[in-house]
Parts: structure tokens; C-alpha cells; sequence
């Protein structure tokens, strides 16, 4: 993976490229976006802007979108932690007004982006402006931050393979609950009848047909464990 400072270096070089025609939204980001040439009002790309200098850099986004709030509410409801409140350079800034760009650095009450598909100054559409700037704006205007980086240190990449801490705690908790049931073989029938009857196992819950849900093939804890042998210690007399 990319890192921040790699970022930036992407998002700078759009800086001064602009839409042509003007007033078209015919660009390259949103040739790369939608893979083919577009142009008309129905395609702003200042997400189109962010989501390509991610991409560039090595670093895409898990969520692709052209709108500045499918973003902000996909990372709410899968990334919580990556919507922040003090911003870092690389951060996504989400405005107040429907646009969005990469942060490059940030002070007290303000903040510096580099912005797609504004314009150079205060005059004309800020988000919808035609070309990629540097801007310093107000943090009042500010609806969220979203530090994407968050995610992609703990979560799976697609061109690696490997496997994150947060996917993986996912798939475990969906495996054990599959095992979390009264499904078993038969060569420990005898076994688990004894256990049963003797008060070593006594299970957790109810099975969906009611009965006792001993979770046989599920995973067993040195907590659960110590717990087993403490009630036979007790059934012999030694606790």
C-alpha cells in the first residue's frame, strides 16, 4: 500500500487541469470513472477527483461512488473509525455544500485541499467550478473527514490477499456460529450422554428445536475448560 505522501504527490500533479469544454464535465476522471467519455450536468466529479487520486496511488478506495454522501454514510456504516474529527493530510473532507477533495494539511479553523472540479477562488460554482485547485476553506464548512487509511491497515487488500484483523475477526465470529449447535458425530454419542448426565456440560441456550444447545464442534476456552474439570473435581470430591 501507498502512503500518504504518495497521495498528495498524485493529487498534486491534477493541479490546473480542467474540464474542456468548459462547463461540460468532460474530463478524465470521469472517463476513468464510468469508463467512458461523459459530459453534462448529470456528471460533477469532484468524488470522481478523490476516488481516481486514490486509485493512482495505489490506494482504493473499498467503496466506489461519485457522490460525496454515499461515501460519508458507506464508511459509517462499515468503517466507523475512519470518520474522524481532527483532519490529517490524506484525509477525505466532506463539505456542507456537496463537495469533497484531499486534504493536505491542516490548522486551527482551516483547512488546505486539493479539490477537484472547483475553481481557483471564491467567484464561480465551488463545487461544480470545472477545475483541480488548492484550496484553503473554513473547517465550518466542513460536514465529516474520512481517514480511508484506517481501514486499509486492518483490512483485507485485493492485491495482495492477505487477510486483515478486522475481516478476520468477522469471518471467525461467522464460522463459530455455524458451529454453534448441537450437530455432532456419532462416535462420541456415549461421551457426550455422560457428560451430559453428569452435569459436566451444560450447554448454552437453546437450540432451534428448543432443546438444550450444547454447541459440540464449537470452540472450547481455557475458561470453559477450567470450568469443566472444576465441576468434576467437585463430583469426586476434590473442590
Amino acid at each position: 500500500m501507498a502512503s500518504v505522501k504518495e497521495l498528495l504527490a498524485v493529487a498534486t500533479k491534477q493541479l490546473g487541469i480542467t474540464e474542456w469544454p468548459t462547463n461540460s464535465n468532460k474530463v478524465k476522471y470521469n472517463t476513468w470513472y464510468y469508463g467512458r467519455e461523459v459530459s453534462g450536468d448529470s456528471y460533477p466529479w469532484c468524488m470522481a477527483f478523490v476516488q481516481w487520486c486514490y486509485n493512482e496511488a495505489q490506494m482504493k478506495l473499498p467503496y466506489k461512488t461519485a457522490s460525496c454522501s454515499a461515501l460519508l454514510n458507506w464508511y459509517k456504516q462499515h468503517h466507523p473509525e475512519c470518520v474522524v474529527t481532527k483532519p490529517e493530510p490524506g484525509d477525505v473532507v466532506i463539505y456542507d455544500f456537496g463537495h469533497t477533495g484531499i486534504i493536505e494539511s491542516a490548522a486551527i479553523g482551516k483547512i488546505t485541499a486539493i479539490e477537484g472540479n472547483t475553481t481557483a477562488g471564491n467567484s464561480g460554482s465551488q463545487s461544480n467550478g470545472g477545475g483541480g485547485y488548492r484550496r484553503t476553506r473554513s473547517t465550518s464548512c466542513v460536514r465529516a473527514y474520512i481517514r480511508p487509511i484506517k481501514a486499509m491497515q486492518t483490512t483485507e487488500t485485493e492485491d495482495d490477499g492477505m487477510l486483515g484483523y478486522e475481516q478476520w475477526k468477522e469471518y471467525q465470529a461467522r464460522y463459530r456460529k455455524e458451529l454453534q449447535d448441537n450437530d455432532s458425530g456419532t462416535w462420541s454419542a456415549e461421551a457426550r450422554k455422560w457428560a451430559v448426565e453428569t452435569g459436566l456440560i451444560a450447554g448454552s441456550g437453546t437450540a432451534p428445536d428448543g432443546s438444550p444447545n450444547f454447541m459440540w464442534e464449537d470452540q472450547l476456552t481455557r475458561e470453559q475448560l477450567v470450568t469443566v474439570l472444576h465441576r468434576f473435581a467437585q463430583q469426586m470430591g476434590k473442590a
